[in-house]
């Protein structure tokens, strides 16, 4: 301990202001600094307020630069005074010493080490489930609550390889409300944003857990039936076409039901066929449907 003791008594104290910049990627020198008083920061810039809402702080008794002493190289992050504060500091020759002629002070290095590494692993987990719910949340369209064209652009290649691979059948059901501008025109776009969630709700409730349904643009549905065969396809198709010609959009009578109703186009997935290919097999015999006119089905 007299070691110690003696050697940390030739360590300068250093005074640091707000703002002031401890350690950064352009730091000279492997230091390691003990906070004596005041309050350190980790952060992107040394702006006041990026420094109070830094994540990563350190207090009286704390230190910072350890890793720059053990593998000399510079620092990664910027560390700097949130307030000002007294720092000793020691340099990697005294810090190395100190390694060697104490086991203590090896044992605390290494503790702190320890400890570092498992808060770094746990701000990445954290981060890492942000990253997913925000990614998730990218894939849904805000408006019906369905898969968006994002998530279908993502998934649907897989899906398709899938069928293929295991020799599976899969239905792609292409869904259009009915003169949705023309509904729009007569009762305005917040009565068209209902009907397009009532629809929304319709679709997601008449499908099984592993079938997916998402918003293709507009007033267009996508869904996707995977292990379907082109008759049970047909089935979900009409079902879905009748409900929704029985939905109540309008609570108070001041319009005869039924208020919306779509048609709906049917592709099941042919040997060698893509996405790009289903997709424009189902829009074709959407537009079939439309052809006959308002409220049909077509293959």
């Amino acid at each position: 301990m007299i070691i110690v003791k003696n050697k940390l008594d030739s360590c300068p104290v250093v005074q640091a202001k707000s703002g002031d910049i401890i350690l950064d990627s352009q730091s000279s020198g492997a230091c390691l600094y003990v906070v004596l008083s005041g309050i350190l920061a980790q952060a992107s810039n040394t702006s006041r307020r990026q420094l109070e809402n830094a994540s990563t702080q350190y207090f009286a008794g704390e230190c910072v630069g350890e890793i720059s002493v053990l593998d000399e190289e510079a620092s990664t992050a910027t560390i700097a005074a949130m307030t000002d504060a007294e720092l000793l500091l020691i340099d990697a020759p005294i810090m190395w010493h100190l390694i060697d002629e104490s086991n203590g002070v090896a044992r605390n290095l290494l503790q702190l080490l320890s400890f570092r590494i498992r808060a770094a692993n746990a701000q990445l987990r954290n981060r890492q489930k942000v990253g997913e719910f925000y990614r998730q949340l990218s894939m849904v369209d805000g408006l019906t609550g369905l898969h968006n064209r994002s998530w279908l652009n993502t998934q649907l290649p897989g899906l398709i390889d899938n069928a293929h691979a295991t020799q599976t059948e899969l239905g792609i059901i292409m869904l259009d409300l009915d003169h949705f501008k023309k509904f729009n025109d007569n009762y305005g776009h917040v009565m068209g944003d209902e009907a397009l969630q009532a629809a929304a709700k319709i679709i997601s409730s008449g499908l099984r857990p592993s079938d997916f349904a998402a918003r293709y643009g507009g007033e267009e549905m996508i869904i996707i039936l995977p292990n379907t065969s082109r008759e049970s396809a047909l089935v979900v198709a009409e079902r879905l076409c009748d409900r929704i010609r029985h939905v109540e959009i309008f609570k108070n009578d001041i319009k005869a039901l039924p208020h919306i109703t779509a048609s709906l186009g049917l592709a099941t997935l042919c040997s060698g066929q893509d996405g790009l290919a289903i997709i424009a097999a189902a829009d074709a015999a959407l537009y079939r449907a439309k052809e006959r006119g308002r409220d049909q089905v077509a293959l």
